[in-house]
């Protein structure tokens, strides 16, 4: 006889409730390892129970969650920058011709409302252009913030293992001058 399709709903008994957290959690981190075996990929999991506390699974080439927390982080930094883009690219060509940089256009806004403050004449659609153009400015402030950002992160992590790689060579380099001291002083051994 098969199985009885469990209704999609909170479980009212207690025990009942924490044994199928239990086996489902257990069930759900066996599938992210062979998930992550069968397709060669990364998986994180993070279960937090119904009181807090935190279960977590790592698997692939990495086995560490905060790897793949900074590469989701750094994968979520670049989709923003991305949309961020698409927005700027529509609205924001013009700007981008007009303006070579964020302070011209802050200065050529003072030097607007300065004028038409002169006369009380800055008109509605003005004032919604040059709120326009200060949106498109930061906008693409903000995209060459994120592309820093995630270049020095990048700098960092190169440095990072640049270091690790100095140090293996170090390691490396003594062990072959140790080894060549020990086969010298076999050679001279053995002559004697």
């Amino acid at each position: 006889m098969g199985r009885k399709k469990l209704e999609m709903k909170r479980i009212e008994d207690k025990s009942g409730r924490l044994v199928t957290f239990s086996k489902r959690r257990a069930g759900l981190i066996k599938k992210a390892r062979h998930l992550s075996v069968l397709c060669d990929v990364d998986v994180a999991v993070i279960v937090f129970s119904a009181r807090g506390k935190l279960y977590e699974s790592c698997t692939g080439s990495t086995n560490r969650m905060e790897h793949i927390l900074s590469r989701y982080q750094k994968s979520c930094l670049e989709e923003e920058v991305k949309e961020e883009e698409r927005t700027f690219q529509g609205a924001g060509e013009d700007l981008c011709k007009r303006f070579q940089t964020c302070k011209e256009l802050l200065q050529m806004v003072d030097r607007l409302v300065e004028e038409k403050n002169n006369n009380n004449e800055l008109s509605l659609i003005e004032i919604t252009q040059l709120e326009e153009d200060l949106d498109a400015a930061l906008v693409q402030t903000r995209s060459r913030k994120v592309k820093t950002q995630l270049m020095v992160e990048y700098i960092s992590t190169l440095q990072e293992q640049e270091k690790k790689l100095g140090e293996d060579k170090e390691q490396l380099e003594k062990l072959i001058a140790t080894s060549e001291e020990k086969q010298i002083e076999e050679e001279g051994t053995l002559k004697v």
